[in-house]
């Protein structure tokens, strides 16, 4: 499947920015600019597991296209939302639990990168994943 391997962020765009309009405050938002995040996706059919570790934590997590669950951000911000499958790309809307705020993130592979975007309170950042 397209999404299929390890991926390593390898740079990021507008990021800081980003989570400093989602309330991370100064030092965890240094300190998550360099995380090293690796991310592992397994896709089968319309279910994904993914495997997510950094610097910072470790995390599993399996979620089926179009079925809503619930997901903690790395600073502490609790989600529900869900992933849909739209052709080649994955698309999430997730929703705050401290505030009810929307935010939406795709991702995409585009050559040998995954690309992560997200958008919250008219932010756009980006981070840019290599495949290991």
């Amino acid at each position: 499947m397209t999404f299929d391997g390890t991926w390593k962020v390898d740079r990021n765009d507008n990021y800081e920015k980003f989570m400093e309009i989602m309330g991370v405050n100064m030092v965890k938002r240094k300190l998550a600019a360099h995380d090293n995040l690796k991310v592992t996706l397994k896709q089968t059919g319309d279910s994904f597991h993914v495997s997510e570790t950094s610097a910072f934590r470790t995390l599993e997590l399996d979620f089926t296209s179009g079925v809503t669950f619930e997901y903690s951000l790395a600073d502490g911000t609790e989600l529900t939302g869900t992933w849909t499958i739209d052709g080649e790309t994955l698309k999430g809307s997730f929703t705050r639990k401290d505030n009810g705020k929307l935010l939406t993130t795709t991702r995409v592979v585009q050559g040998d990168e995954l690309i992560q975007s997200y958008n919250y309170e008219g932010v756009d950042a980006k981070r840019i994943f290599k495949r290991c």
